[in-house]
């Protein structure tokens, strides 16, 4: 969680109004439509969070912001299409840990810099996931689940929203702490992956409760466990993944605006500031916590920090386990 700002910083942001003022009319430019990249197509978290802030911010900032759905590659198509876009506010990427954390150690070549090529603006959401398997799995619990996939190795197929994706990490992550032999099946979005986990084409999968929580309401799959620090408000009765055996699981994914490299300051802190408020809405706070999302607005500097951990987090990871792309 982003430490709330000291004294000294808010009366230091106080003196800056001028210049965030002067950077918000920028942005506006006179109610010229903006466009926000982003890396999957409609349907998954990524998408649904993308279009809420872009109609909030847009509201705020006096124009339409158009959400841009590019899917493809772990997301590297997206943010190389942002990153050669122009540093002038009308085009914002929504990050996340694939295209600013681990597609560098995950793919041979990227076509863009994650930092060099981007601008920080803030971090949104983080967001716990949620283990589901089909009803015919014959596991109701993570011991019964690990058991099975220890006695027949790649029996079981879980999918993700692609590779790379949090659906992706949050496999790995249980493959290599389980010592499990789980197969992975990448598709081009959750809402794809979800549609075979349905009909039981595979057998599982790490899914964000946004897109979890109808399936795991109607019964359509069940949840075993969850990944976050704690359990769910909105799945008490559901264990995290370390009470329900595996101590030290810990995954959360996260999403955060950035724009293309060279966007000047003033401009770069007035969408920081609205992006602050957008998040803080009373609105946008009860939409978070009805789909299990916890809002984590942070400072342009706090968001580069906190993608330097990240992604010094997952090379170790990528290194430890091979993981690769399939």
């Amino acid at each position: 969680m982003i430490n709330a700002p000291s004294r000294r910083v808010l009366l230091t942001a106080g003196l800056a109004l001028p210049a965030l003022w002067s950077g918000r009319a920028a942005l506006a430019q006179g109610g010229k439509p903006a466009r926000l990249i982003v890396p999957y197509p409609p349907g998954g978290i990524t998408d649904l969070v993308a279009r809420r802030v872009a109609d909030a911010l847009g509201r705020r900032q006096g124009r339409a912001i158009l959400v841009d759905n590019r899917p493809g590659a772990g997301g590297n198509l997206a943010a190389e299409l942002a990153a050669r876009a122009a540093p002038d506010g009308d085009t914002l990427y929504m990050a996340f840990a694939g295209t600013h954390a681990m597609n560098v150690s995950l793919y041979p070549r990227l076509n863009y810099d994650p930092v060099k090529d981007f601008t920080p603006i803030g971090l949104l959401i983080e967001s716990p996931l949620a283990l589901t398997v089909h009803p015919s799995v014959p596991a109701n619990d993570l011991a019964t689940l690990t058991a099975y996939a220890k006695a027949h190795p790649e029996a079981l197929a879980f999918g993700s929203s692609g590779n790379g994706g949090a659906s992706h990490r949050a496999l790995e992550l249980y493959k290599a702490a389980a010592g499990v032999e789980i197969l992975h099946v990448p598709y081009r979005g959750a809402a794809a992956s979800n549609t075979d986990l349905l009909s039981g084409k595979i057998q599982g999968m790490f899914d964000t409760l946004i897109t979890a929580l109808p399936n795991i309401q109607s019964g359509a799959v069940r949840a075993l466990a969850v990944t976050g620090r704690q359990r769910s408000a909105l799945l008490p009765d559901v264990p995290t993944m370390a009470e329900a055996g595996l101590p030290g699981y810990l995954f959360v994914t996260w999403l955060g605006l950035l724009t293309p490299a060279g966007l000047p300051d003033a401009r770069r802190d007035a969408l920081n500031a609205d992006l602050r408020a957008v998040m803080a809405d009373p609105a946008m706070k009860q939409w978070c916590a009805e789909n299990g999302l916890e809002p984590t607005p942070s400072s342009p500097q706090e968001f580069a920090e906190y993608m330097a951990a990240e992604t010094e987090r997952f090379g170790r990871f990528v290194r430890e386990t091979g993981m690769r792309v399939e």
